[in-house]
């Protein structure tokens, strides 16, 4: 009938087969892009490993070719350290605990011949309660020997005041703890004072010091003194009462003896090869930690104990300090300002006779104490004229 649509299917065949056309063709094109993207990736990342492979396989460059082409290709250098660096003094303050410094401090070179040009020095290593009393004294001593020697102070942890900048005792305070009188503690102050000195190379000779003890010569004596003796200087004796082996304790059997037991002065001097063997001694000193109490009195017995046993014909069996016991008591006397005058320190310096590498000699001590502070203006003034000190 005229003006009534057609519902013949033939009809409607091409609308349909355009449609899927489209619709094929959308899906190709997106299963290209896909496959395209997918390729570009792999590609890219092949590409990439290959740039890589060939960057690593690419041969370093000779010794001949300048630093400038070295540097261009990203090569990295850190800072030569040589034996000159290797030698360098560390600094006197650090974070090692004692175990860690006293391991340290134990390491020796096997060979004996130096490989570099070396200027000995003497350690000088003060054991003190707070600063060193006597401080201008020593100043005028070491001034003008610069290179010849070393400082190490050993003051209780609360003292916490600095000495002047300039002065020879600057920054020269270690990492210490707290001392007690005739305490174990006290020998372990020590063995800290010569592990820190022996971690500087030059260090050959190590003398233990009070705040109160004052030099007897010049410093050329002194330095020609210890860097030529062929001793150590540790006074070390059998003293058969209450106070020499007396002190002795059973419990120190097997390793230490009733007849190895030996008595002697604190203030010693010592050279490298033995200041290394105290430092490192893990068999007697326990001992002394664990059986030395009370009355024991440790730093009158054990470098005397362990030096008479294990290095006696190195030693000279006195020492170089000198000291007044004829008024008795725990404690030497003390001078005064008072008690000094030239003819005392001329007593001290010339009134005795000793055996210095196998011959005769009237410089048996080298130090004195026990002088105090107010005694100093003294001192400084007879310094000239008596010890020669410039």
């Amino acid at each position: 009938m005229k003006g009534t649509k057609s519902n013949n299917p033939l009809m409607s065949c091409p609308k349909l087969f355009n449609v899927q056309f489209h619709f094929f063709n959308l899906l190709s094109s997106f299963i290209i892009f896909v496959f395209g993207l997918s390729f570009g990736v792999i590609l890219s990342f092949h590409l990439k490993n290959f740039s890589f492979d060939l960057h690593i396989s690419t041969p370093s460059p000779s010794p001949s070719m300048p630093q400038s082409v070295n540097s261009s290709i990203g090569t990295s250098r850190t800072e030569r350290v040589g034996l000159t660096e290797f030698l360098e003094p560390p600094k006197v303050m650090h974070d090692m605990d004692d175990e860690e410094l006293l391991w340290k401090a134990s390491m020796t070179p096997r060979i004996a011949r130096y490989p570099f040009d070396r200027v000995p020095k003497v350690a000088f290593l003060f054991l003190t309660k707070g600063p060193v009393l006597l401080a201008p004294l020593w100043e005028a001593f070491f001034k003008g020997h610069q290179g010849l020697y070393s400082i190490y102070v050993h003051s209780d942890p609360s003292f916490h005041s600095s000495e002047p900048n300039g002065s020879v005792f600057y920054g020269r305070r270690i990492p210490s703890k707290e001392v007690e009188w005739g305490k174990v503690n006290m020998i372990e102050a020590e063995r800290r004072l010569f592990a820190n000195a022996l971690l500087d190379f030059s260090n050959q000779r190590f003398v233990l010091l009070s705040e109160s003890c004052i030099p007897l010569f010049n410093f050329s004596t002194v330095y020609s003194y210890l860097i030529n003796s062929s001793q150590t200087y540790v006074e070390s004796y059998d003293l058969d009462d209450s106070v020499g082996r007396g002190r002795y304790s059973k419990k120190m059997s097997p390793q230490i003896t009733l007849d190895q037991w030996r008595k002697g002065a604190q203030w010693l001097e010592i050279d490298r090869d033995l200041a290394i063997e105290v430092v490192s001694d893990q068999t007697y000193f326990p001992v002394f930690q664990q059986h030395c109490k009370d009355a024991c009195y440790a730093d009158e017995h054990y470098l005397p104990t362990f030096v008479a046993m294990k290095f006696g014909k190195k030693n000279s069996n006195r020492t170089l300090t000198w000291v007044d016991w004829s008024k008795g008591g725990p404690h030497p006397t003390k001078f005064l300002r008072t008690g000094v005058t030239i003819a005392f320190l001329e007593k001290l310096r010339n009134g005795s006779q000793c055996l210095y590498n196998g011959k005769n000699t009237s410089i048996c001590r080298l130090f004195a104490r026990k002088f105090l502070p107010d005694a100093l203006y003294r001192l400084l003034k007879f310094a000239p004229s008596v010890m020669q000190i410039h």
